[in-house]
């Protein structure tokens, strides 16, 4: 405990300051996710301290971050397309989704994930981070025109036809809930529908046109409408607001420009009396647990989303500890990946069920933080008591801040989240694969695989996807480069080692000597499977020199063993030359050694190897 208050004067500085840069971005996220600015707020405040007293990050400061809002955001806006707009109806299962992220988490610190987060290829993360960007910036170009398509009174009535239809086939299946739908009579279904009013026809229309535009491709969409219709005061505001936020940055970076340009804009809107539209309103009081999450639970309806929480859960790692990384650099310090998951985990799943935004470790905050002269856990605590204070003393202060400067904080973050490192070394990148008449770099194509999909499609998906095109092409290129290097495709380029010099040229004809020059495993086994045909008819004994084959799978063992089994089928004696401990091992089990070679066809050098075939290989000739 000594130590822990060992630096309560830098790290209260650090964690003040750091609270209060978290601000504008907690209620900014809050808001572009579709639960309101309190989710971003409420996020901030639990993760922060939770995540710091159980993490493995002295210095880190965690919260709402744009990669976990984008992907957020798109469960959260299917639910309500699902739910009609109706946020209570759908608080239970998102929240439940946010939860169950950080259990995943925290199953991942416990199980030693930590290490293993780094394998994820580089084109992957660049084409979603990219896509992250550009989500957050395509998605708040309407509310920073000041457009909203649920107030568009032609969109809105475009979209009755389908709002009766919603509403007609909500009638049915309440109707089917309630066992009193008659197939033959429609009597009861009749009345229901004659119970529809215009206000309910309108209110439902509204909630359609409004999630038309809630996803990239839909904003896209709706931009040549929001642009006859802007509101040049919202536009002003929001531009505004991206001018000082980079301006502020080339006079001094000790103060956070978005929290400058968040005041500064926000204060000549209510002072001026303007007639801006504020963000939703933040609820005064101290944050209370959402038990629905328990009483209508139901694993049947989280099912569906069991890949998104996944989602999260890795996501938020790959944050976390990247934050996590920078922050060994500035400090000098070496963090404990596994603890910082664990303490992740636990702050992202209280966070979720007092109904915030699941989050990460953020580098900006953390950098933040250490500058300021936070050292220990105590700092991102502080954080997240600083964000508290700010909700039980300024909450209503809070909810007059306009909606158009938040969208203006959330482009600039958009802009800056998004990877230049990677789209920049595009042109740089080999081309290594060809597609129809088009040469183009693998990794190149996987990055922009990811990004269109996450961009204009489905996010979680991309994700997946991209994982799965990179590891194809990894284990093709290995395959190649394995295949290349073993000569397995033509025993005509075999080349003998240094302790073959002296083997006698009258041996061979009936001896082939075949080397194994890297791992035999399914990505070569195609190649490796051509052996036993090509092998010289000459030949009576052939030699395998295993010695530089550390590791060979199951498809190798299988394709090893009918090579095996060709040979002997020819009446050729198979040598094996250096076996290593896992091949062996493997080759045991399913009854290569002994069944197909004896023991005493084993060797662990050439030489010995040598001497039998001496003594047991007549030249025919």
């Amino acid at each position: 405990m000594k130590n822990f208050f060992s630096n309560f004067k830098g790290d209260a500085f650090g964690g003040i300051t750091a609270g209060i840069v978290a601000l504008p971005l907690a209620l900014a996220f809050g808001v572009s996710s579709g639960l309101g600015p309190s989710a971003g707020l409420y996020g901030a405040i639990f993760l922060s301290f939770f995540a710091a007293f159980f993490g493995g990050t002295n210095t880190q400061i965690s919260g709402p971050t744009a990669p976990l809002t984008a992907v957020s955001m798109v469960l959260i806006s299917g639910l309500l397309a699902l739910n009609e707009g109706d946020v209570s109806k759908s608080l239970p299962i998102i929240l439940a989704v946010f939860i169950l992220a950080g259990v995943m988490q925290v199953a991942l610190g416990l199980f030693g994930f930590g290490k293993y987060i780094k394998y994820i290829p580089y084109p992957v993360i660049s084409g979603f981070m990219t896509a992250i960007g550009l989500i957050i910036l395509i998605t708040q170009i309407l509310p920073a025109i000041g457009y909203y398509p649920g107030e568009d009174v032609e969109l809105v009535n475009q979209y009755k036809p389908q709002a009766e239809e919603m509403i007609l086939k909500d009638i049915l299946k309440e109707e089917t809930n309630e066992g009193i739908l008659v197939l033959k009579n429609f009597n009861e279904t009749n009345n229901r529908a004659q119970q529809i009013t215009e206000e309910d026809i309108l209110k439902e229309s509204q909630i359609l046109a409004g999630n038309s535009a809630t996803s990239a491709l839909g904003s896209v969409k709706a931009i040549p409408r929001a642009l006859q219709h802007i509101n040049w005061l919202e536009l002003l505001l929001a531009l505004g607001t991206i001018f000082i936020i980079y301006a502020f940055k080339r006079i001094t970076k000790v103060i956070p420009s978005t929290l400058v340009a968040l005041i500064i804009m926000s204060g000549i809107a209510v002072g001026f009396g303007l007639n801006y539209r504020p963000i939703e309103e933040i609820p005064g009081g101290f944050p209370i647990p959402n038990l629905r999450i328990f009483t209508e639970f139901n694993f049947g309806n989280l099912s569906p989303y069991i890949f998104t929480a996944f989602t999260l859960a890795i996501l938020g790692a790959i944050d976390s500890l990247l934050t996590s990384v920078v922050a060994d650099n500035v400090t000098k310090t070496r963090h404990n990946p596994n603890k910082e998951l664990i303490g992740q985990g636990i702050g992202n799943s209280i966070a979720g069920l007092f109904g915030g935004l699941p989050g990460a470790g953020a580098t900006i905050r953390t950098v933040v933080n250490i500058n300021a002269g936070g050292k220990t856990r105590l700092s991102g605590m502080i954080s997240g008591v600083m964000l508290l204070l700010i909700l039980l003393l300024l909450g209503p202060v809070a909810s007059q801040i306009p909606a158009a400067v938040l969208a203006g904080i959330l482009i600039t973050v958009g802009i800056g989240v998004m990877d230049y490192k990677g789209l920049k070394a595009i042109p740089s990148m080999p081309k290594d694969m060809k597609i129809g008449p088009i040469k183009i770099s693998s990794e190149v194509l996987i990055m922009i695989v990811v990004l269109l999909l996450s961009t204009f499609w489905n996010l979680v998906y991309a994700v997946g996807i991209g994982l799965v095109i990179a590891s194809l092409m990894f284990m093709k290129k290995i395959g190649d480069l394995t295949s290349k290097r073993s000569d397995l495709k033509s025993l005509a380029n075999e080349k003998a080692w240094d302790d073959e010099a002296n083997f006698p040229d009258y041996l061979k004809q009936e001896v082939f000597i075949k080397h194994i020059k890297g791992p035999l495993f399914f990505g070569t086994t195609s190649d490796f499977q051509i052996l036993a045909d090509q092998i010289p008819k000459t030949a009576s004994t052939v030699i395998i020199r295993t010695g530089r084959m550390a590791y060979i799978d199951q498809s190798g063992l299988y394709a090893l063993e009918d090579v095996l089994i060709d040979l002997k089928k020819k009446n050729i004696n198979i040598l094996i030359v250096g076996l290593l401990e896992q091949p062996r091992y493997l080759m045991e089990r399913i009854d290569i050694i002994p069944g197909l070679i004896p023991e005493e066809y084993l060797f662990a050098n050439f030489n010995d190897c040598l001497k039998w075939v001496k003594a047991n290989v007549k030249n025919k000739v």
